[in-house]
């Protein structure tokens, strides 16, 4: 896969970016020039950016008429040679979540922003929540994997999304930018770098779209218009795209690999950081914006001599089971809390021995330092 260093979109410098744009600029800076999306609070302020920026870099921006007919469109931009997008909230992941499966089996690869807001169905959409970690992975029906980002800063907007598109084109997998709103609506100062990053996508005449040699390997993808033979079917296939609804070993081996591509490769996806666990009895593992609470809660803890330490998923899928382990082996007690009912809690518990303690908001509010702080000195 080809990386190479371009110039930034933007003059290098600090911004003072709300999340929703910064995710705009990360998505034209990593080489986005397709969107299409419907505005849903509280994501609007993205859609809106990219309409007036593409302007600028000379992207394609459309308006559709629903998220099932935007995540369709984007689906088809990709396979037209286009790094592209769409962001929604809740209601509109839910509409998404077929056409997600059918790009996840096509091996195609786009980025999609889930500005999180507290639900279900319409519920506030004006205030914050983090209840779409489950449906991110297993929205769509049968197996396969996804990348999924959980940023807690306006830089990480910027910065998550760059990556979001290079782990999409390397392979060739949808990425969520699952933020929330209040990580999507907070403004601070972000830095932009005079050089990004981008991965290309692999193109290679003649080769099968959707087979290689490897087990876990990524198929290099053709666009339509480039002279390859080219079918993209939501049926079982085989290595050149064609239906094999009644071949079971086909189904079999397609359905490894789309999974195995991604798990056979945890350790270059996974990002998390940790901090004070190699003294500490408990553990505060933390995500997304709760986690700006959970870090000062732990600090002003240990000021107070307390043993307790700190960590943050980055990714959240594939889910980060090894640095969750370890974590549950140097402690005695895992303490997570979360603005939803225990999503990621009942993930955590697959994979550790010790107790894990919990604590759920669900009422539309941030969860303050001050409800950390209290709830761990109860442990």
């Amino acid at each position: 896969m080809a990386f190479q260093e371009i110039d930034s979109t933007l003059p290098a410098g600090s911004y003072y970016f709300s999340g929703n744009e910064a995710a705009a600029e990360g998505a034209i800076a990593a080489g986005c020039r397709y969107y299409a999306g419907y505005p849903i609070t509280p994501s609007s302020e993205l859609m809106e950016r990219i309409a007036d920026r593409f302007r600028e870099v000379k992207g394609v921006f459309m308006q559709m008429e629903d998220e099932i007919a935007s995540i369709c469109s984007v689906i088809g931009a990709s396979w037209a040679g286009a790094k592209a997008m769409t962001a929604t909230s809740g209601p509109g992941f839910s509409l998404m979540q077929e056409a997600i499966g059918y790009a996840a089996f096509t091996e195609t690869p786009l980025v999609i922003v889930d500005v999180q807001r507290a639900g279900p169905c319409t519920g506030q959409a004006t205030r914050v929540g983090s209840g779409d970690w489950l449906q991110a992975k297993w929205g769509s029906h049968g197996d396969y994997q996804v990348i999924a980002f959980s940023p807690w800063s306006v830089q990480e907007m910027y910065d998550m999304i760059v990556e979001a598109f290079n782990l999409g084109e390397e392979y060739r997998v949808p990425v969520f930018l699952m933020a929330e709103e209040a990580v999507a609506h907070l403004r601070e100062r972000m830095d932009v770098r005079p050089k990004v990053r981008v991965c290309d996508r692999l193109k290679k005449k003649g080769a099968p779209p959707f087979g290689t040699a490897e087990e876990d390997g990524v198929p290099a993808m053709p666009a339509f218009g480039d002279g390859e033979k080219l079918l993209v079917t939501g049926s079982t296939h085989d290595e050149l795209g064609i239906r094999k609804t009644d071949d079971p070993e086909a189904h079999a081996k397609l359905v490894s690999r789309i999974n195995k591509k991604i798990l056979n490769h945890r350790e270059k996806i996974i990002q998390a950081e940790s901090r004070y666990l190699d003294d500490s009895e408990i553990a505060v593992v933390s995500y997304g914006f709760t986690a700006r609470s959970s870090l000062y809660g732990v600090e002003a803890l240990r000021k107070e001599g307390r043993k307790v330490g700190f960590l943050r998923l980055k990714t959240m899928w594939p889910f980060p089971e090894d640095e969750i382990r370890r974590a549950g082996n140097a402690v005695k007690k895992i303490f997570v809390p979360e603005m939803n009912s225990g999503q990621v809690a009942g993930e955590i518990r697959k994979y550790v021995r010790c107790d894990v303690a919990t604590y759920n908001q669900t009422n539309g509010e941030i969860i303050h330092p001050r409800t950390i702080i209290e709830s761990l000195r109860r442990l």
